[in-house]
């Protein structure tokens, strides 16, 4: 009899641990379909907030001038948004760190809404500024860059941050040509409308589909006592182990490059002859190009390839982007220039996120990544007065020697150096 208790308490205590494995199977598959949903929500908001954004840059030259504004006004209206995104980054980072990815991201979209809203009532030129206001906040792709930060693991990272390159290119091939289309048939503040609209409803798809806390529970520790607008707690990031050295890699490498490219308005028409019209081809070109390379190649050669070797791969080919600048002459040679600069532009971008990432605490990533994407706007604010200069005293060509000469020497440098770039995340 008790032999039979113990066979039947035996299996009562193997069914029950089949229904437990069965449990903490469907449990982890129910988990990883979260995650898999919330990173796609993720990419979705990046690509709306990105196109609606392409969109009003479209429109806004136009706007200006109807107001009254030169090209030097412009100018400092664009500048004024470089500064307060560039300001902005790091301090968004911190937010999403201290308060959450969702509430983070629901500010981005929010103020995208604001952004909107001042630029559709603005009648005058002192109106058009204060339009530029909620762009401090308005970082939708670090937002997106760190939910998939936080939900994939550091072997995937690269790979699926890689991936929003795709949504930065449906964002200038479907901004540029919508804000043109919109605003040519039903006039020029019905894009900004949209803006307005599709901004809305991001916020709506931040707060009911990006989880409360994306890391996880154990990846994340607050300090209660530091201060969002701390300078000294973003400065604390670059002391970690190769952060400062990869960091100066990413600002160096691409420069040269952003200022060309922050000029290229004015070498489109001056240099290249084009008509606005071809010149918007162009944009589309540039768009086709980054969504094959950033969202297929990159994620390929992340699987393949170490980070070391992509960084030092990336910055090679962007010195010979800076000899091919260097000696072109046509639009043509432009057009061939642009794969390997745009190859290069990806894989620098998305590598130097991945380590960086990986070299910081788990609960400071959203903090790096504002800090990384200060870099672009850093480049929007200096660009002009610099790229001014070098175009008007040294011409086109001075770009591309300028990129050619800081890149072998950051080739050379990384060569050389033994900069961590495997650190594991402090805990």
């Amino acid at each position: 009899m008790s032999a039979m208790n113990a066979k039947a308490s035996s299996g009562g205590e193997e069914e029950s641990s089949r229904m437990r494995t069965k449990t903490l199977g469907e449990s982890g598959y129910s988990e990883e379909v979260k995650r898999g949903q919330a990173i796609f929500i993720a990419y979705l908001i990046a690509t709306l907030e990105l196109t609606f954004l392409f969109m009003q840059m479209g429109v806004m030259p136009y706007l200006a001038k109807s107001l009254g504004l030169d090209s030097v006004g412009f100018g400092y209206l664009q500048t004024t948004f470089g500064v307060l995104q560039l300001v902005g980054g790091p301090i968004f980072g911190r937010l999403a760190d201290q308060f959450g990815t969702r509430a983070a991201l629901i500010l981005s979209c929010a103020s995208g809404s604001a952004f909107f809203l001042l630029v559709s009532i603005s009648t005058s030129i002192p109106l058009l500024f204060l339009s530029r206001l909620p762009a401090v906040f308005m970082h939708g792709l670090p937002g997106a860059q760190k939910v998939i930060t936080d939900l994939t693991a550091p072997s995937q990272r690269a790979d699926a941050l890689g991936k929003l390159g795709l949504c930065f290119g449906i964002g200038i091939i479907i901004g540029s040509a919508l804000g043109g289309v919109l605003s040519t048939k039903f006039g020029i503040f019905v894009p900004i409308y949209v803006g307005l609209v599709g901004n809305l409803v991001n916020t709506m798809i931040a707060m009911v589909w990006i989880p409360l806390q994306a890391k996880p529970k154990s990846d994340h520790h607050v300090m209660e006592n530091s201060n969002v607008f701390s300078i000294r707690e973003i400065l604390r990031l670059m002391k970690f182990p190769g952060v400062m050295e990869i960091f100066m890699v990413k600002v160096f490498s691409g420069l040269p490059i952003g200022l060309f490219l922050v000029m290229f308005s004015i070498i489109s028409m001056d240099f290249f002859g084009l008509e606005a019209v071809e010149s918007g081809y162009l944009m589309s070109y540039f768009g086709v190009l980054q969504m094959v390379i950033q969202g297929l190649v990159v994620g390929k050669l992340t699987n393949h390839c170490t980070e070391r070797t992509l960084l030092r791969l990336s910055v090679f080919v962007f010195a010979g982007v800076g000899l091919g600048m260097a000696l072109m002459r046509t639009v043509w040679h432009y057009c061939i220039i642009a794969v390997p600069l745009m190859f290069a532009f990806s894989t620098l971008g998305t590598i130097t996120d991945s380590i960086l990432t990986k070299a910081v605490p788990s609960s400071d990533t959203g903090t790096m990544l504002g800090i990384c994407a200060s870099v672009q706007p850093l480049t929007r604010t200096v660009g002009p007065t610099i790229g001014g200069v070098l175009y008007r005293h040294f011409g086109v060509s001075s770009f591309g020697y300028l990129q050619l000469i800081v890149n072998i020497g950051l080739f050379v440098y990384l060569l050389k150096s033994k900069i961590p770039l495997r650190e594991m995340k402090s805990q």
